[in-house]
């Protein structure tokens, strides 16, 4: 551990083999996504949500939601969103960010384009709540976190719950991440996908339908990514010098992340960075694989 990086790792069996900081809380931001995914995906295997479906009322499905081609928009470049989170303002209500961002303005017709939004993932913890009749953040509990004997994560809900850190929140409050912020240790965050992607937290059909890619396209300069695509709530690409990458990377004012499976080393990775770029915890990430 530094001042700066934080970052734990476990191999292919699951046993932790680096723990940069055991028990330290950090967010981990747009990895939540992940969990929503694993999920909704579950919820489906039981018959209860069907993923091929159009939502009541609205023209796209439950998957185009998980692969972010629904056609909507995202809230995090809107100008009045990033100064509202800059002023320290309290979140707005839900149908305040939905004017804001204009989501009912489609970008294109569901399943013709690709573009991030966090209101899709919004929409899905919506969506799973009203299923299960219960609040994201126990649904998480029960199927991932419980199964796997953890005992620290769980879903921010309060300043009061970023204020655990162990960086400096800076007032932020969890509820601008409409979607749900689970916060965690390092260790925690790499069992979880471990469970996820290797484990028996889903069946294989499960596996693999999170791992299709909506998008395979090139790199991002400047990020480890040599390609990069999307599955359902997973990033799946070519990272420099260490093969396919399958996770989430994530950031917000104070910190960033990158959480993701490498096949070819079998290990899992969960790097945080101080500061808000997911940048720095990619590059960490590789970093982590190289010391092996």
């Amino acid at each position: 551990m530094t001042d700066r990086f934080i970052s734990a790792a476990v191999d292919l069996h699951g046993r932790l083999i680096r723990d940069d900081a055991p028990g330290a809380m950090l967010p981990w931001w747009s990895f939540t996504k992940t969990l929503i995914a694993a999920c909704v995906l579950q919820r489906a295997g039981e018959g209860f949500m069907d993923l091929d479906a159009e939502m009541p009322g609205r023209p796209y499905t439950l998957r185009q939601l998980l692969t972010h081609t629904a056609g909507l928009r995202d809230y995090g470049p809107v100008g009045p969103y990033q100064q509202a989170v800059s002023a320290g303002d309290t979140p707005w209500p839900v149908a305040q960010l939905l004017e804001t961002a204009r989501a009912e303005d489609l970008l294109g017709a569901p399943g013709t384009r690709w573009n991030y939004s966090n209101i899709g993932y919004m929409f899905l913890r919506f969506a799973l709540e009203v299923s299960e009749g219960a609040p994201l953040g126990e649904i998480i509990h029960r199927r991932l976190i419980a199964p796997l004997g953890l005992k620290t994560p769980r879903l921010a809900m309060t300043p009061a719950d970023f204020e655990t850190l162990v960086w400096d929140a800076q007032g932020y409050h969890p509820g601008w991440v409409y979607h749900g912020c689970m916060i965690g240790p390092a260790a925690d965050a790499a069992k979880v996908l471990h469970a996820i992607l290797i484990g028996d937290l889903l069946t294989d059909a499960q596996r693999k339908q999170m791992q299709l890619r909506s998008l395979d396209e090139g790199g991002i300069k400047g990020r480890i990514w040599r390609s990069t695509g999307y599955g359902l709530g997973l990033m799946i690409g070519e990272a420099e010098d260490h093969g396919l990458a399958i996770g989430h990377a994530g950031c917000g004012p104070m910190s960033g992340n990158l959480v993701a499976h490498f096949p070819q080393s079998g290990l899992t990775v969960a790097s945080f960075s101080k500061g808000g770029d997911e940048s720095p915890a990619e590059w960490e990430t590789l970093r982590v694989l190289s010391s092996r």
